[in-house]
């Protein structure tokens, strides 16, 4: 039975480093994947990637269709954002290391991106909608960027407080709005 790691949250410096390439020999992957999709799903997520359980290598695990409580995680390791495409779209996105708010954020809203699966065989998946933007912001995590760097300088300082409210209030991973917890 795997044991489920605690999401690291921000301000942590591991959200801000760029992570290091995965050996696809590491037998350790597997594990570490299982692990990843555990948490994600545990706090209700659609993606996740190492630096947020503190681990600083280039591993993703998204699942962006989890309709009928199906879980099929697709584990990305070395992940590479190949292609982006149409006009940026301004929407509210959430992230587990930073609960209890949904920040304003530009983005194409179609990305491929290439990848390893656990295996070592190359593939490559491109998506619009959440996927597009769920892939771009769990290789935003790969390079050190959090949803924080994302946004535009006076969304940024809005999210900073609204980030500090919510950790009051005791803002758990998953939740991407407390308006619940004030009324």
């Amino acid at each position: 039975m795997l044991s489920v790691i605690s999401i690291v949250q921000s301000p942590d410096p591991v959200l801000n480093t760029v992570c290091e390439p995965c050996d696809l020999n590491d037998r350790n992957l597997k594990k570490l994947a299982k692990q990843m999709a555990k948490a994600m799903y545990k706090n209700a997520g659609c993606g996740l990637a190492a630096p947020q359980l503190g681990v600083t290598k280039r591993l993703v695990v998204v699942d962006c269709d989890q309709e009928d409580g199906v879980q099929d995680p697709l584990v990305l390791v070395n992940p590479v954002l190949v292609d982006t495409q149409g006009e940026p779209i301004v929407e509210g996105e959430g992230c587990l290391s930073c609960p209890g708010i949904s920040v304003p954020i530009a983005r194409p809203p179609w990305a491929r991106v290439r990848y390893f699966d656990l295996d070592g065989e190359e593939w490559e998946i491109e998506g619009d909608g959440l996927l597009g933007r769920c892939l771009q912001h769990e290789l935003d995590h790969l390079d050190g960027i959090t949803m924080f760097e994302r946004c535009d300088p006076i969304a940024r300082l809005q999210a900073l407080q609204d980030y500090e409210a919510a950790l009051a209030l005791g803002a758990k991973p998953g939740e991407t709005s407390l308006e619940v917890r004030v009324r």
